[in-house]
């Protein structure tokens, strides 16, 4: 299904401001929860905001989404796996049929990507897989939602990166639930061997081919989106903040989930594209607009990230990462369904996209 690249790629056409998302009007009734005071969160005017009612509704429909469900059941997996589900293992494989049955009931088909790789620690060769999930749409602007799927030997990975994969479940349900009709194909990529050393994700970009690569949009990554003691964090594509700007296009996403929680009121701080950090790497090496979203790890938490946000200050925003106690208590609610919300509404934004002339 997908090729070794052997070259370098055609160039790609500029990545633009998405429209306005529409939400189909059976979603129309829902109204949004209520906020924190609005915190002003600046966005360029080269993306024009979306209407209010627009991202308040996708707000308010994943405020009573269940994705708590998701992470109950990966919970269950780890402690009936030894504590964990890491890649190669019997939890990480009931984690995949896992996913791939709430896919399929909601129409899609799921395929595995499988491949294998050198484990030195345990001196034997492991075959894993990625799981893949496209709707409807273009080809040839496809954009590929992506979040890890396994757990470090240590825990179960509630937070890292259930969550993540939570958030992506409930989008490609939210998705087919509301009867969006995607003009640019979605692809849902569950990764392999992310805590190995992205190997899931090194190998989805590397069997691109020239065309392939072309042909991706972009990428959206979700790894640990709700840290007990958090925030909103939204990588840095522009690199006004670091220094270091994502492949052209990167602006545009941030920008977006920007906007969308400026819409809701809901306060952001930027964070960097660090080297070999998640499954973005990948992507922004070979050259594909790149965004996503991330409440925090091992870092500890500012005063001012504390005045944004809440928490207790200097306090881990994570204490339990890649830890045992990584488990269903280790997860902040609230900021769950923030950032699913953001993540489906930037989602059906791009897929929704005409093609460019």
């Amino acid at each position: 299904m997908l090729l070794q690249a052997c070259s370098a790629p055609a160039a790609r056409a500029p990545l633009e401001a998405p429209p306005a998302v529409t939400v189909p009007a059976e979603e129309s009734p829902l109204e949004p929860r209520p906020t924190i005071t609005p915190v002003p969160t600046q966005v360029p005017e080269t993306v024009p905001p979306a209407p209010k009612a627009a991202a308040s509704q996708v707000n308010a429909a994943f405020a009573k989404r269940d994705l708590m469900k998701h992470l109950e059941a990966l919970q269950k997996i780890a402690d009936g796996a030894g504590g964990n589900r890491a890649s190669g293992t019997s939890g990480y494989e009931a984690s995949g049929r896992y996913v791939e049955e709430q896919l399929r009931a909601a129409g899609y088909k799921p395929v595995r990507q499988v491949f294998t790789y050198r484990d030195d620690d345990r001196e034997a060769d492991v075959q894993t897989f990625n799981i893949l999930a496209d709707t409807a749409g273009d080809p040839a602007q496809t954009i590929v939602v992506g979040g890890h799927l396994d757990s470090v030997r240590r825990g179960p990975g509630i937070n890292d990166n259930g969550t993540g994969v939570s958030a992506m479940i409930e989008t490609a349900r939210w998705i087919t639930e509301t009867g969006i009709q995607p003009k640019n194909r979605v692809r849902f990529a569950f990764w392999g061997a992310e805590e190995v050393d992205l190997l899931g994700s090194k190998h989805y970009v590397d069997s691109l081919s020239n065309k392939e690569n072309t042909q991706t949009m972009l990428n959206l990554n979700l790894d640990m989106v709700a840290s007990p003691n958090g925030g909103r964090f939204v990588h840095d594509g522009d690199g006004s903040s670091f220094g270091v700007a994502g492949p052209a296009g990167s602006d545009v996403i941030e920008r977006t989930f920007l906007d969308y929680f400026a819409q809701n009121g809901l306060a952001t701080e930027p964070t960097e594209f660090e080297d070999g950090d998640s499954d973005y790497d990948p992507f922004l090496k070979a050259g594909i607009p790149t965004g996503g979203l991330f409440t925090g790890d091992e870092d500890g938490k500012t005063a001012e990230q504390v005045e944004k946000f809440g928490g207790v200050e200097n306090d881990e925003h994570d204490p339990c990462y890649h830890r045992a106690c990584d488990d269903i208590s280790n997860i902040d609610r609230q900021l769950l369904h923030d950032m699913a919300g953001a993540l489906g509404y930037v989602t059906v934004a791009f897929a929704m996209m005409a093609r460019p002339d």
